[in-house]
């Protein structure tokens, strides 16, 4: 590709979304991101890109709403006049015992981490250019249930791996990558490191503890970038041992933590 790279990242506006944004801004690319409520939050990210030299365009997008997940794309490129790379950030974290959740907050899972990805992606491939990148953000815990509550989350977010590996071998021959990432505990608000189970998740973890959402940009940038080019198809994941099961015993022999 030559030219400007432009990126769209969904729920950019804070958390690792936002990390993204700032993280492929320095790299060099425009990109246009969506939030849903927060204007001012929405506003200070895109103040950060433009005072990187970059161009920011953020809209205002329910990516539980699929046509405004659309009109997303479709705005980018008008905007930008082409697309290269895709990420599909936006998500929420619905946990409470199995029998409990609704109906309504099924669909709405569904729509946000499985129909949302799906459909930008399809309204994406009418702008993308030829090399272009398809990015998802998934759940380690996806992999291993470490906790209860977690069947409507997990069931949504697993639905990232089987359109990853599917996408990218549809998408290979115009050289288009289709990866996921997968996240473990994170330093955000929806997760922050002194939070009420903040201690129990260290425990899990190898490194002892939390990730920072840079973490997460610096591996999506990576994948964005002309040198990850023949990684297509991947679930690479980011949780600093998270899911090798390490022990809290073992853990506390060995003297690990932060």
């Amino acid at each position: 590709m030559t030219g400007t790279t432009v990126a769209l990242v969904t729920g950019g506006s804070r958390g690792i979304g936002a990390a993204i944004v700032r993280k492929l801004a320095r790299a060099g690319a425009d990109v246009a991101f969506t939030y849903q409520r927060d204007e001012v939050a929405a506003k200070g990210v895109a103040d950060e890109v433009a005072a990187l030299g970059r161009r920011a365009l953020p809209l205002k997008a329910d990516s539980a709403d699929a046509a405004q997940v659309v009109d997303a794309v479709d705005a980018t490129a008008r905007e930008f006049g082409h697309l290269d790379v895709l990420v599909n950030n936006a998500g929420i974290f619905p946990a409470k015992p199995y029998a409990d959740f609704t109906l309504d907050e099924i669909d709405n899972a569904l729509a946000i981490h499985a129909r949302a990805p799906f459909v930008a992606g399809q309204a994406a491939l009418a702008h993308l250019r030829d090399g272009g990148r398809i990015i998802s953000i998934g759940s380690n815990l996806t992999d291993r249930a470490l906790f209860g509550g977690l069947a409507l989350y997990n069931l949504s977010k697993s639905a990232l791996t089987g359109y990853t590996k599917a996408l990218a071998r549809e998408l290979g021959p115009r050289g288009i990558t289709v990866n996921l990432v997968q996240p473990g505990s994170t330093d955000t608000e929806m997760n922050p490191a002194d939070g009420a189970h903040a201690s129990t998740q260290r425990d899990f973890n190898a490194l002892g503890c939390f990730g920072t959402p840079d973490d997460v940009a610096e591996l999506v940038a990576f994948l964005a970038s002309p040198a990850a080019r023949s990684i297509t198809g991947a679930v690479l994941t980011v949780d600093g041992g998270t899911n090798a099961q390490v022990r809290t015993i073992r853990k506390r022999l060995l003297g690990r933590g932060c």
